[in-house]
Formats: C-alpha cells, sequence, structure tokens
C-alpha cells in the first residue's frame, strides 16, 4: 500500500490541496483517491472486480496526461469493520486521501462512513448495499447501485412470478448486510402472498445441518439465502447432500464463482443470484459497455465480474469532478451533485441522499459451471 508521494495533498505545501478536504489554493498536481474493501479476505471475490473497475478507470484517465494525475491507494479491510475504521483514519490524516471508492461492505461502510464524514472526504461505494447507510444524513456518502430495499423486493418477486415459487425457506447471515436483505424479501414474499418460513445461521461455522434439516423437513419449492458467498456455497453443497432439491436464490454477496466452487459444480448448477448490478457479458452489443469489457479483460486476463462496472463508474465520479478543476475534497463533494452521465453500468445521477436513481435488479442463473445472465428481475422466467 503506498503510504506517501511527494506531490500528494497537503495543507499548505505547493499541491493546493488542503488536508481533510478544504479548499484549493495552487493548481494541484497530483491527488489520492482511495479503494477499501475486503481484498485478501474470505469474500474477496466480490471486491477485486470493482477495485479492478477503479483502477481501470483511473489508469484510463492517467495515460490521457491530465493536469492533475490520480495515485491510486488500495486500503484491505479484509471485510472487518474495525479495521476499516483504522484504515480510513490512516487515509485521511497520513495518505491525505481526497475521495474514496468505498467502502465494499455493508458493515464496514456503518463503521467508515462517520470517520469520513467529519472529515469531509466524498465516497461513492459500488457494492454497500444496506437501505439505513442513506438514512443517516450524510453529506459526503454515495452508492452507485440500488439498495435492499429495492434489491430484496425486486428478488421476491422473481421468486413468486420468475421462478414460480409459492413456499420459500428464507436464510440469512445475521450480518449487516444479509440480514436486511432477507428481511426484504421475506416481507415481499408475504405481500405476493407466498409461505415463509425463517431461520438463520452463524457464516463462521461449517456445519449448517440444523438449518438444513429444517428446510428438508419444509419442503420448499425455494430456499433463498441472504449472506455472502463463502457461506453461500456451502450451504447449498449442504442442502444438495441432503437431498433438498428446491430452487437455491441468493443475493448480490453471492455473485462469485466461489458459490460454485463451495457447493460443487453439480450441486450449484441452475442457482439464481440477484443483483443490483450490471456484468458485461461477452455478447454484450453496447459499445461503450463492449469497450470496457474489452479494455478489463486486457487489463486483468479475466471477465468482467460482479460490481466491477460499478467500481468503474464509482472513480469515474471522481474523475469528471477532476475534469471540472475540482480537486479539494469539499469541492468535489459539492460536484457530485451535479453529476448526471451515462456510465457503463448505469446512468450515474445521484439524489441529496448519496443514492443512486437508477433501480434496476438483474438476475443470474449458473449454467454449465457458469454464471450467466437470465434478465431484469421483472422479466426475467425460467423456462
Amino acid at each position: 500500500m503506498a503510504l506517501s508521494l511527494a506531490l500528494a495533498a497537503c495543507g499548505g505545501d505547493d499541491t493546493g490541496t488542503k488536508t481533510e478536504g478544504g479548499s484549493t489554493g495552487a493548481a494541484a498536481k497530483s491527488v489520492k483517491i482511495g479503494f477499501m474493501g475486503d481484498l485478501t479476505g474470505k469474500d474477496a471475490g466480490i471486491v477485486i472486480p470493482p477495485r479492478n473497475g477503479a483502477k481501470l478507470a483511473i489508469d484510463e484517465y492517467n495515460k490521457t496526461n491530465p493536469a492533475v494525475k490520480i495515485e491510486f491507494v488500495e486500503y484491505d479491510t479484509q471485510g472487518d469493520p474495525s479495521k476499516a475504521v483504522g484504515l480510513a483514519q490512516q487515509a485521511i490524516k497520513d495518505d491525505k486521501i481526497v475521495a474514496l471508492v468505498g467502502p465494499a461492505f455493508s458493515g464496514e461502510s456503518a463503521q467508515v462512513a462517520p470517520v469520513l464524514e467529519e472529515a469531509k472526504i466524498p465516497s461513492v461505494s459500488a457494492s454497500a448495499t444496506n437501505v439505513k447507510l442513506a438514512e443517516n444524513g450524510w453529506k459526503f456518502w454515495h452508492r452507485v447501485l440500488p439498495n435492499d430495499g429495492v434489491q430484496g423486493p425486486g428478488i421476491a418477486d422473481f421468486i413468486v412470478d420468475g421462478a414460480a415459487a409459492k413456499n420459500v425457506f428464507v436464510i440469512d447471515d445475521k450480518s449487516e448486510y444479509g440480514k436486511p436483505l432477507a428481511d426484504a424479501v421475506r416481507a415481499q414474499l408475504k405481500t405476493k402472498g407466498a409461505t415463509v418460513t425463517d431461520d438463520s445461521l452463524d457464516p463462521t461455522e461449517s456445519d449448517f445441518s440444523s438449518v438444513v434439516n429444517k428446510v428438508a423437513a419444509a419442503k420448499p419449492e425455494a430456499v433463498f439465502f441472504g449472506g455472502y458467498y463463502s457461506a453461500g456455497g456451502n450451504l447449498l453443497k449442504q442442502l444438495r447432500d441432503k437431498g433438498v432439491t428446491a430452487k437455491f436464490v441468493s443475493g448480490d454477496g453471492s455473485l462469485d464463482n466461489g458459490l460454485i466452487e463451495g457447493a460443487g459444480a453439480q450441486n450449484a448448477e441452475g442457482a439464481l443470484v440477484g443483483c443490483p448490478c450490471y456484468i458485461a457479458t461477452p455478447d454484450v452489443t453496447d459499445a461503450k459497455v463492449k469497450g470496457f469489457a474489452d479494455a478489463y479483460r486486457a487489463a486483468y486476463k479475466a471477465e468482467p465480474a460482479i460490481y466491477a462496472s460499478e467500481g468503474y463508474d464509482a472513480a469515474t465520479v471522481f474523475i469528471e469532478a477532476l475534469k471540472a478543476g475540482k480537486t479539494a475534497a469539499e469541492d468535489i463533494n459539492q460536484f457530485i451533485s451535479t453529476v448526471d452521465f451515462a456510465g457503463v453500468s448505469k446512468q450515474v445521477k445521484f439524489q441529496p441522499n448519496g443514492e443512486v436513481e437508477a433501480k434496476d435488479i438483474y438476475i443470474y442463473q449458473v449454467k454449465g459451471g457458469k454464471i450467466t445472465l437470465l434478465g431484469k428481475a421483472a422479466e426475467a422466467k425460467l423456462g
């Protein structure tokens, strides 16, 4: 992790960017923008793609030889909210960042956002979906994807209408991400007349037999899991080993190949995952999205995955601010309220509470050992 740079933003130096988001003096030559999330922990698979997307956008920008270049600084939380707070303090006081892409997860976002708010450092998360994050009155916090209040009902509607399931067993992992998402699914399922059975599991354990036995006894048509793929794959394997053949559905935290690896390809076949994200698949025809996907493959020798597009768009928000001459944190934040551009993932425009205006939810399905796009949740149907 880069800790210092001679041209980094510092109060009173010749860069012109003031510590902790002050106003600009002389023209800045370089600014630091951070990325924060789980880069080496058990759920890093859904954080590395948005990191890659953000880095790609910044690398492309720097190659244009702009007046103000960006140093991209990474902060690996390993998914630990308490570690995230310390890293945020380092980013502000030592590294003098002017903006942050992230944090990636909802739990760490809840802990870090107040720290950034006090320092007046703008952030745009590419993946945190907890509804309550937008209810704190924060002025420097934003996200470039719909929240779980949109994702949960969208997935629930698909379960009943697209997957034709009326008896659903809903499981959550008790986390600040998984439980609220599962609760949103539960509530919407009930409004649609579905029979709902509830339970929770501890993702730090490896034996889910207590929950699995309850699912087997309930004989549901579908099982929804609110949590991350590291536990979701294990749960799916144990359900199939028990003989449970119900459709397995999860949210964006499970949209990673780790779900397939954890469950085994045969067990994971047909699994369904909802996400407020658009993955640029190889058959995409939109020129802008195709250009991004081609550049991503060239840079990382991998297909764009979950939140790669959103990471690219989140970084682009800050890039657009720099192009407009905004190099101080508070000026960048003020500029964000005016943003309205066609991103790779969606039209990027923010509401006053930091929420993005776009609301589309997508359903993905495991086919032939790969994650494929089934369609928008409101339109997708199982054959």
